[in-house]
């Protein structure tokens, strides 16, 4: 395979893939039901154990 060749497979296919994963990650985040688990989880700096 030539340079132009790898190039033009990577800018098609590359493209394609990482918006794939984009879409992923972002349907993934707003599922139903993981907004309880973000919120848990931001407060996590806030929890007070008393450990000094």
């Amino acid at each position: 395979m030539e340079y132009e060749a790898m190039r033009q497979f990577a800018d098609t296919w590359g493209l394609v893939f990482l918006v794939a994963i984009f879409v992923f990650v972002v349907v993934w985040i707003f599922r139903p039901g993981s907004s309880k688990l973000y919120d848990e989880q931001a407060k996590i700096p806030f929890n007070d154990d008393g450990e000094d």
